[in-house]
């Protein structure tokens, strides 16, 4: 074989040991081996194909008789030219490429099966990949040349074919810097009107002259060129690929080996190629329009007569998608116009053109009918879902056209009487088709009779449950085309149903319309609505079960949470008058739902989001929501959270001295059940951990609904009536009964940090409780406790172990010491005595607990999270308290300023941002500071060349590229704060001799060094340190170093 002998020659024993490998692993004589057994096998081979002498492989494995060893040998050449280029004497390169070459011909010639040819085609693209961007004399022209020479040795067009799709495919996603990308994808362009010659010969050949998979090879290639081709070149092609979907007698099948992949490729050409923008109108989105118009019908016909979407019909269902996609702008400006299209699509139709408006109403009709197809989506049919984007796009370009300027110049020219026709006609055809949708969608989420649905797999009912939610997008788009049409046509069509059924009737009807109302929730206004007063009064909410038929009632249940905002819309009616408000009316069905297992859930959601909504509302009811406490023994504990928060959030809506009994009642059972937890944690831990949990959460409900909302606060204009607002809460939590309660909460919380907080789900639990019970004193609710006796506990539960929740929550704890005063006020508040102890208790203890921790070795990388929560919480704390730093020991203080630094050459980017935002709060409030002179000069002196070595090791490659904006803002604050200092360190450091190495050279060093002594602006420091960064790291003649700067 000519030019073989570049190859390294093996010897016989080695090729036959390795070819035995590959048997034993994939051709195994004695049946299957076992998995491990073959990853030992496929790792051996991995390792010989490594080995420089692999190369010798290529040969004898390709002429081996066994297909896999064959495949080997071709997997070997491709590999050691991608990977193991660098191995290769460049001198002989010329060599391996007519090696590859010679290679390629000879497997075609003996006939071998297409994964090797594809394997051989990827090396010889490989190699081009190697050699033409370096030095393109060595082969000229490459793809040309290849094809001419293959071609010369009898390669078929099918062959050729294959060999120009592997390489578009291979150039495109080829890792290449920027330059040779561009020259890479110039040798495309450069072969660009043979390959479009190559594939219109290979389309438009008789069927009998061409071999058994060219067109498919030809369509294919297509596809892969697809991104490279002029749109010029692609205008050419679509009356052919058009053709081709064509059968080739009006009364012969479609065939499915040539309809699918043309449809296939004309899909590619509306999203892959030049023309993926819409453009393209009179030379594609028409012809097509008006091909769909005379064969469409058939396919969809032929689907619903068989009921079944073969091949061609879902390939069809996918066109249409993808042509609704690409035209949707042309589709919507079109859809009532009386003009015809272009002449070049008269060769589709056998008749005379219809109108524009015409073809595109078919087509609405055909994809409606793929939307509509019979049967259940995931069971019956896999189309339906295709169609569902359309319509949001639909929906959006309708509502962008401009009539007055027109589309064609043959339509820009009508009058304004004209234009304001053909508006109302496309809104009224336009609402004819989403009315359509509408009522397809109610049926296709309807579900199955039970006996049917038993039937399922638990993957099918997976699948329309989330078939239903995407329904439930779509059909928010038909609510802005169709609005108050659509909730009238869903409750006349649920009274309908109701007044129509008998006994034996199922509700699935009835559940799939309340689950369509249920979608469009967020696109209903806000506003009183006559359909939805209809839909929960006694029409249709008061005729529903209330017993059994689970899954319609679950739907009702979701749909009132769902709408829980509208309620507020309605009047409200006082308990003793006459009627019951709808609001009241939806209450009692929740409530009614509760103490169902298989109702509870949903229920629990629709109660708590109803409360939340209407607290002022519901507030006059509260005797009725006592008795709904009373009743709760036979709800689950993880509902009984949701429901106390629905109750606290109508408690809220009293006057405070008003909700001292229901916060008692509904509070103190929780706190003796945490206690109980406690009591029994040492006989039944389990047990015990779980009810502490559930009480933990329920509290955190309680506090969560007595805190007042946005919507529930009172417009005050005055400072006496806000004061006075305050002052009636203030009294109310002085009453002996809630300090109380206050104090019974807070020994509970101490005793489950105590106990329990080293447990995961517990600690979350407390997390999501310190959270919700701490406010700022304006907020304050009846059991709100103080931020200090907390951060107490979050130091005792750090000592017990050390995580980034308790460090989180002394972040969020430790501003709460030093809150802005509750009325607007010019005096600058300072912490209170009291408050200033518990910081300067608690600091040092959290900064040793977490020194201690993260001092082991390994811990700072191992413990990111850890990292980054204790740097933001002691930012949290230098933004306020920054003079406490100064009052530590002097020898935690350096402990935590040499973490601090260390920090700053962590590899994680989120623990490095950290520990620069917190030096950056620290250097920034202290040189502010007029009473921290003192503290200015330590800093300085004590840290700021360390500081600054740490910054310019990071921009030499120490720290991760992505942090270097926090770095560059780092020494911006030295810098501007440090000015004669910092050039002394920058120039101390820099120049050192064991300065971090990296590729920056002196000069590189000189020009750092003046740029950052001689700015005054940040924009300029930024700049020259981010040239600086990409010097070091050796990027900065690459594309990639400056495309991924990050700013």
């Amino acid at each position: 074989m000519s030019g073989t002998n570049v190859l390294p020659v093996l010897s016989l024993s080695d090729i036959d040991q390795a070819a035995q490998l590959i048997l034993q692993a994939y051709s195994p004589a004695n049946g299957q081996v076992s998995a491990d057994h073959q990853r030992r096998l496929q790792q051996e081979i991995l390792e010989i194909q490594r080995r420089p002498e692999a190369w010798g492989l290529v040969v004898p494995f390709l002429e081996h008789q066994d297909p896999n060893i064959q495949f080997f040998g071709a997997h070997t050449i491709q590999v050691k030219i991608a990977r193991d280029w660098d191995q290769f004497p460049q001198d002989r390169s010329l060599e391996l490429r007519d090696t590859v070459l010679g290679l390629t011909t000879h497997a075609i010639s003996t006939r071998r099966n297409k994964v090797i040819l594809r394997k051989l085609y990827v090396s010889l693209t490989a190699l081009a990949l190697k050699l033409v961007p370096n030095q393109p004399d060595y082969w000229p022209s490459w793809i040309i040349s290849t094809v001419t020479y293959l071609l010369e040795r009898g390669a078929t067009m099918e062959h050729i074919l294959d060999f120009l799709a592997i390489v578009a495919e291979e150039v495109e996603t080829a890792d290449l810097l920027q330059p040779t990308r561009l020259q890479m994808r110039q040798t495309l362009l450069d072969s660009v009107s043979m390959v479009v010659q190559g594939i219109t010969t290979s389309v438009q050949k008789p069927s009998n002259q061409r071999t058994p998979g060219e067109l498919q090879s030809a369509l294919k290639c297509l596809e892969a060129w697809m991104s490279t081709l002029p749109g010029s070149d692609l205008t050419s092609l679509i009356p052919v690929l058009i053709n081709v979907l064509t059968p080739q007698q009006p009364s012969a099948e479609f065939d499915e080996d040539v309809f699918v992949p043309a449809s296939d490729a004309l899909q590619a050409v509306m999203s892959e190629s030049a023309l993926s923008d819409g453009s393209g109108s009179k030379t594609l989105t028409e012809p097509l329009l008006v091909w769909i118009h005379t064969w469409g019908g058939r396919i969809v016909e032929a689907t619903l007569s068989s009921g079944f979407a073969d091949a061609v019909s879902h390939s069809f269902c996918k066109l249409l998608a993808a042509l609704g996609d690409h035209s949707t702008s042309y589709l919507a400006a079109h859809l009532a116009s009386s003009t015809q299209p272009s002449p070049i699509s008269a060769a589709y139709a056998p008749g005379a053109l219809p109108t524009k408006s015409q073809l595109i109403q078919n087509f609405l009709r055909l994809l409606l009918a793929y939307t509509a197809l019979p049967g259940y989506y995931g069971v019956d049919e896999e189309e339906s879902e295709m169609t569902l984007g359309f319509w949001y796009l639909f929906q959006e370009a309708l509502w962008s056209v401009e009539y007055q300027f027109g589309f064609d110049e043959e339509e820009g020219q009508e009058g304004v009487d004209e234009s304001d026709r053909r508006e109302k006609d496309q809104w009224t055809i336009a609402k004819a088709v989403y009315g359509e949708l509408v009522s397809v969608l109610e049926r296709k989420v309807r579900w199955p009779p039970r006996e049917v649905l038993t039937s399922w797999t638990r993957d099918q009912k997976d699948k329309f449950q989330v078939y239903r939610r995407d329904v439930g997008d779509t059909l928010i788009n038909a609510y802005y085309i169709l609005r108050n049409d659509m909730l009238a046509f869903y409750v006349n069509g649920i009274v309908e149903r109701l007044n129509s059924r008998q006994e034996t009737d199922g509700w699935e009807d009835i559940e799939a319309t309340l689950h369509c109302i249920m979608s469009i929730q967020e696109a209903v206004p806000v506003e009183d609505n006559p359909h939805l007063r209809r839909l929960f009064g006694p029409e249709i909410l008061g005729r529903l079960p209330t017993t059994g038929r689970y899954r319609v009632r679950r739907t009702m249940l979701s749909l009132i949470g769902t709408y829980a905002s509208w309620f507020t819309t309605q009047p409200n009616v006082h308990p003793g008058a006459a009627g019951t408000s709808l609001l009241m009316t939806a209450v009692s069905y929740v409530g009614n739902a509760l103490p169902e297992p298989s109702l509870c859930l949903q229920a629990a959601n629709a109660l708590r989001d109803l409360c939340d909504a209407n607290r002022a509302a519901l507030a006059p009811h509260i005797a009725a929501f006592g008795q709904l406490h009373a009743g709760l023994t036979g709800i689950p504990d993880t509902e009984k959270a949701k429901v106390l928060q629905s109750i606290a959030s109508v408690i809220q809506a009293l006057p405070p001295e008003e909700e001292i009994p229901p916060v008692e009642t509904i509070v103190s059972p929780v706190v003796a059940k945490l206690m109980e937890a406690l009591r029994s944690s040492t006989q039944l831990p389990d047990d015990a951990r779980a009810l502490a949990i559930q009480q933990l959460q329920t509290l955190s409900g309680v506090a969560k609904g007595l805190t007042r909302t946005s919507d529930g606060l009172v417009a005050l204009d005055e400072e006496a009536e806000e004061r006075e607002v305050l002052e009636r809460m203030n009294r109310a939590r002085a009453d002996p009964r809630m300090v109380k309660l206050r104090e019974e909460l807070l020994n509970a919380i101490q005793g489950t940090v105590e106990l329990m907080s080293t447990d995961a789900g517990v600690s979350d639990a407390l997390s999501d409780l310190f959270k919700s019970i701490t406010s700022l004193p304006a907020d304050a609710t009846l059991i709100s406790l103080p931020p200090g006796p907390l951060l107490e506990l979050v130091c005792v539960a750090s000592q017990r172990q050390l995580t980034a929740v308790w460090l989180s929550l002394a972040s969020m704890l430790f501003p709460q010491l030093d809150p802005p005063p509750p009325i607007a006020t010019s005096l600058v508040s300072t912490p209170s005595p009291e408050n200033w102890a518990i910081v300067m208790s608690v600091l040092p203890a959290l900064i040793q607990i977490s020194l201690t921790f993260l001092g082991q070795p390994g811990a700072m990388d191992a413990n990111p999270d850890i990292v980054q929560a204790f740097f933001s919480c002691m930012d949290a704390v230098a933004r306020i308290f920054t003079k406490a730093f100064y009052q530590l020991p002097d020898g935690l203080f350096n402990a935590l300023m040499d973490c601090a630094r260390s920090a700053l050459t962590l590899q994680e980017r989120y623990s490095l941002v950290s520990s620069c935002t917190f030096l950056n709060t620290l250097i920034n409030r202290t040189t502010r500071s007029d009473d921290l002179e003192e503290a200015k000069a330590l800093l300085a002196n004590r840290y700021g060349k360390a500081i600054m070595q740490a910054i310019l090791s990071g921009f030499a490659g120490v720290a991760p590229r992505s942090a270097s904006p926090n770095l560059i803002d780092l020494l911006s604050i030295l810098l501007s704060r440090y000015p004669a200092e910092s050039r002394g360190w920058i120039g101390e450091i820099l120049f050192t001799e064991d300065f971090t190495p990296s590729k920056a050279s002196k000069e590189a060093k000189e020009k750092l060094f003046e740029a950052l002594t001689s700015s005054r602006s940040l924009k300029r420091t930024r700049e020259a340190a981010q040239e600086f960064v990409l010097v070091a790291r050796g990027l900065e003649n690459s594309s990639f170093g400056y495309t991924s700067v990050v700013v």
